[in-house]
């Protein structure tokens, strides 16, 4: 694993290095998330590895702006809403994809959703907006372990570990805030898959 810290980073550094189809972990605004190019079919099928995840369990994406979203998804009065609301933020929206355009598997869930957010992290939002697609922002622990907040928990977790991820980038100590609130509209119906700070109202 290369370090590198975050007021040091050369921005088309990374952006290469996700077109090359590698794995980083990156600060975002809940925990540290590990992520890839989303049309990167190997990279998402790294991720799954690293994480040892299981396959049916689909990741969400990060988009830098709703621009990004329409070319996945079919708009409707209540995501325009939610997005009014809510974005940039850690809301989490599950929603039936349109257009493919890439997206790999894993990405997309069996029943043909999609999970994202528009994020309001700055380096994720920059790293989304200069690669020109989604990265994949899943927790950047091992499935059943704590989220990570600092770089000493993701190398405890990766110490011993074979697939270990490409690069991480050392944001600091993270708030201790939980991941973010995923919810799925059926419809103009809003279920809540998983509560997190955001509170939908």
């Amino acid at each position: 694993m290369i370090i590198k810290k975050q007021e040091n980073l050369n921005i088309q550094e990374i952006i290469n290095f996700l077109e090359e189809g590698k794995t980083l972990v990156y600060p975002t605004e809940t925990v540290y998330g590990l992520g890839c190019d989303a049309t990167n079919q190997e990279a998402v099928n790294k991720i799954f590895t690293i994480k040892k995840r299981q396959q049916e369990k689909s990741v969400l994406m990060i988009v830098a702006d709703l621009a990004m979203v329409l070319k996945y998804i079919e708009w409707t009065p209540k995501l325009q809403e939610l997005s009014d609301k809510y974005w940039p933020g850690p809301l989490t929206i599950v929603a039936p994809i349109k257009f493919r355009n890439n997206l790999a598997q894993g990405v997309i869930a069996k029943d043909n959703t999609v999970a994202f957010r528009v994020t309001d992290h700055p380096l994720a939002h920059e790293l989304s907006k200069q690669l020109g697609k989604p990265i994949v922002s899943t927790s950047a622990n091992i499935t059943q372990m704590s989220n990570p907040y600092e770089i000493e928990d993701i190398l405890k977790i990766y110490q011993n570990e074979k697939e270990q991820p490409d690069l991480i980038i050392d944001g600091g100590v993270l708030p201790h805030q939980s991941p973010s609130t995923i919810i799925k509209l059926v419809g103009e119906k809003v279920i809540i898959l998983r509560q997190g700070e955001l509170v939908i109202k």
